[in-house]
């Protein structure tokens, strides 16, 4: 019996996204989404390791795998799960992974500051667990959250898709973020483009069809 999977969305934009990729490429399964905004707000203010207590208090007794789709928490997050006693994923390690596999040169862009630090730890913990030695650069893209906040969605991805087109240095471009993923299509780049959210999922439902 396949049991439910349990969603830690920071934007509301998000939960469209999931239960579009659900019925697309996992139909059937079940999801449960919480939608927190403010925890980003504090992590961006006081550092993720701040909206910890938070982040537990609100999974605790979940009794079903969690998938963290805010990169900026998704470390915090996936350190709770041997206290939360179910699998705790972060929706952009499964990228990662694959952007190490991909060339030993990444770029990284991001439209937040606060996701840089998590996603650099992570992509060296990736290279790090394959043996790749990697060189990775990253890049905030100039007034795409403040698109995004403003409700402009198009423009945000316009813009990241742009600075993905302008990038000349790299074998893989990692977009740190699940909410520039729709940039990928815009791209003309012949530089592979990843985004988080369909790895992400599908590493999330494979750890609940175990469960």
């Amino acid at each position: 019996m396949v049991t439910g999977l349990t969603l830690l969305h920071t934007s509301p934009v998000h939960v469209p996204v999931f239960d579009a990729l659900r019925d697309r490429e996992h139909p059937g399964a079940v999801l449960r989404h919480l939608v927190v905004p403010e925890l980003l707000d504090r992590a961006r203010a006081q550092g993720p390791a701040a909206v910890g207590p938070d982040v537990r208090a609100l999974l605790d007794g979940s009794g079903a795998p969690v998938l963290v789709t805010c990169s900026t928490i998704g470390a915090v997050a996936e350190s709770l799960a041997p206290a939360l006693g179910v699998p705790v994923l972060r929706v952009d390690r499964p990228m990662a992974a694959e952007a190490v596999r991909t060339g030993p040169r990444i770029v990284v862009l991001a439209t937040l500051e606060s996701t840089l630090d998590p996603t650099l730890a992570l992509l060296a913990e990736e290279a790090g667990r394959a043996g790749r030695p990697v060189s990775v650069s990253a890049r905030v893209v100039p007034d795409a959250w403040s698109r995004f906040e403003a409700g402009d969605t198009a423009g945000c991805l316009r813009l990241v898709a742009e600075a993905a087109d302008a990038v000349t240095d790299a074998d893989v471009i990692a977009l740190a973020q699940a909410s520039m993923a729709d940039a990928s299509l815009l791209t003309t780049t012949a530089v592979p483009v990843l985004s988080s959210p369909a790895p992400g999922l599908t590493a999330a439902h494979r750890a609940v069809v175990r469960s």
